[in-house]
């Protein structure tokens, strides 16, 4: 036991029980709702869905469920643990994924401890309970892979199990097939320039790996669909337009603030290094920096690249050797110890915390109290919703009432997208979307356009509001036929006085009859 707790592993214990805290989050993703509910259809009807289920804007269509067995295993661990499972469990993912990143920073633990730490902050925006950190921790092991593999042809073949897995996970598979040809593109060009470090049977057999892997890819419930979806999802300008992710990072904004200082660090450690960068690590970094400022989703792929090569290059920095460290004595061990106890005390203290906030967390971020009212008073008739809140009616109120729209982008496609954003924000032919589906109930937030909007439309009454939504729904046409005699009455004559006018007045009580003087 001497020398267990030594310091060494005291600073990893923090450090990734530190991550650990920082990753348990609230599940508050907008898209999580409807994966839940794919789940539960998925584990109900013992099938992936081929068309769409949830909206009645996109009935029938056909709808590539490429996350089934996230979504098979979201809703099973909910079902079985509730929300705190999946906190937990996707706080250990994030973990997992960024310990597989420190293995390959080197051996000195401090440097890449911290470097590490550096690259967790830099990818945190994309951090959360979301089928897409678990594309984070399969991209991270597959390069992980591919790095050891230069001493270990063998590993290679570790990627045919995984490939299997991961197109059946999420379509971010494509992610690795991409690594595996620009790993072998750079070898290829350091051979011919006569210094690769790997002969021509092992680049043979890494190319037949990779044919292989991409024979595996059709092993999934969407068959050969899955070769052109990942290129359809980067190439849809619905994409693009709506989801914030499919976006560029925005450096005016201080969350992005730790990847710009990855990448500005990455090029000065570069220019002073005096080892040269091998064409395969150009390449790769070269291609993960375009992907990583196109996208926000796509940063942490370049922050796994260039973070290892970083932390290859400030080993190479003169440093006063010191001598070999002798292992700890007891008192030495036992304060160790607490330390670890400490943090472990703190992250699990904190995760609790966490979990515990879980239902003001759902009620912050979506309209909980609305969809109570609208689970005990359904609307007789189709729904225009937020497109944030669109998942979140999904879980809720799946089959009795269907979305107009949800964050399944690719499914809707951009003409719809563009006519929800026409009908939320008030312009535009807003009305002739309502009349087109024929809505009669409205779910936006309180402060929207639509609902401002509306609130003084004719037609139209106001069932349920609070700080954060609003319910709206159509009057029926009899009521509204009488609403409008009421806006355009003239004086006449009644019985009792020849100087007032009799007009009707709605409310969500019905109809009165009122007299009022003549002007």
């Amino acid at each position: 036991m001497r020398g267990l707790l030594t310091v060494k592993r005291t600073f990893l214990a923090v450090l990734f029980l530190g991550l650990f805290a920082l990753a348990a989050r609230n599940v508050t993703d907008p898209d999580i709702w409807w994966h839940l509910k794919t789940g539960q259809y998925i584990a109900e009807h013992k099938s992936i869905p081929r068309t769409d289920p949830f909206s009645f804007t996109r009935a029938g269509q056909p709808w590539v469920a490429h996350e089934g067995l996230t979504e098979l295993l979201l809703y099973e661990l909910e079902r079985i643990t509730g929300f705190g499972g999946l906190i937990v469990v996707f706080a250990a993912v994030l973990c997992a994924a960024f310990f597989l990143l420190y293995l390959r920073c080197g051996p000195d633990p401090y440097v890449s401890g911290v470097v590490t730490l550096l690259a967790a902050w830099a990818i945190m925006p994309v951090w959360g309970v979301r089928p897409q950190v678990i594309s984070l921790l399969l991209t991270s092991l597959w390069l992980l892979i591919l790095e050891r593999s230069e001493r270990n042809p063998k590993l290679l073949w570790w990627t045919l199990p995984l490939t299997l897995l991961w197109v059946n996970l999420h379509a971010g598979f494509a992610v690795g097939l991409v690594l595996s040809a620009l790993f072998l593109a750079g070898e290829l060009v350091e051979r011919v320039r006569g210094y690769s470090r790997r002969s021509a049977p092992q680049l043979q057999t890494a190319a037949l790996i990779l044919l292989l892997d991409l024979l595996i890819v059709p092993l999934n419930p969407n068959g050969l669909r899955m070769f052109s979806y990942p290129i359809e999802t980067l190439q849809s300008a619905a994409m693009q337009s709506y989801i914030v992710e499919w976006a560029s990072p925005n450096f005016h904004h201080a969350e992005y603030w730790p990847l710009l200082l990855i990448v500005l660090g990455t090029f000065a450690t570069l220019s002073w290094s005096r080892r040269e960068l091998r064409p395969r690590e150009l390449l790769l970094l070269v291609v993960s920096l375009y992907a990583g400022l196109c996208a926000i989703r796509m940063m942490p792929l370049f922050v796994l690249i260039a973070v290892p090569l970083v932390c290859q290059r400030l080993r190479d920095w003169p440093t006063s050797r010191s001598q070999p460290l002798r292992p700890p004595s007891a008192p030495a061990q036992l304060l160790n110890g607490a330390i670890i106890l400490a943090i472990a005390v703190f992250a699990g203290v904190h995760t609790a915390q966490v979990i515990q906030r879980q239902p003001q967390a759902e009620m912050e971020r979506f309209p909980a109290r609305a969809v109570s009212f609208l689970q005990t008073h359904p609307p007789s008739g189709p729904i225009f919703n937020h497109y944030d809140w669109g998942g979140y009616l999904i879980w809720k109120l799946y089959p009795a009432t269907r979305v107009f729209i949800d964050g399944r982008a690719d499914l809707y496609g951009q003409q719809l997208l563009d006519q929800f954003a026409d009908t939320i924000q008030f312009k535009g032919a807003w009305q002739q979307t309502l009349e087109q589906w024929r809505i009669d109930t409205v779910l936006v937030s309180a402060d929207s356009a639509l609902a401002t909007g509306l609130r003084s439309a004719p037609g139209w009454t106001v069932s349920y509001e609070d700080s954060q939504a609003v319910v709206l729904s159509a009057l029926p046409h009899s009521i509204q036929a009488k609403d409008a005699k009421r806006l355009s009455w003239e004086c006449k004559k009644l019985p009792l006085s020849e100087h007032f006018a009799g007009y009707y007045e709605w409310d969500q009580f019905g109809i009165s009859l009122f007299a009022a003087p003549c002007e």
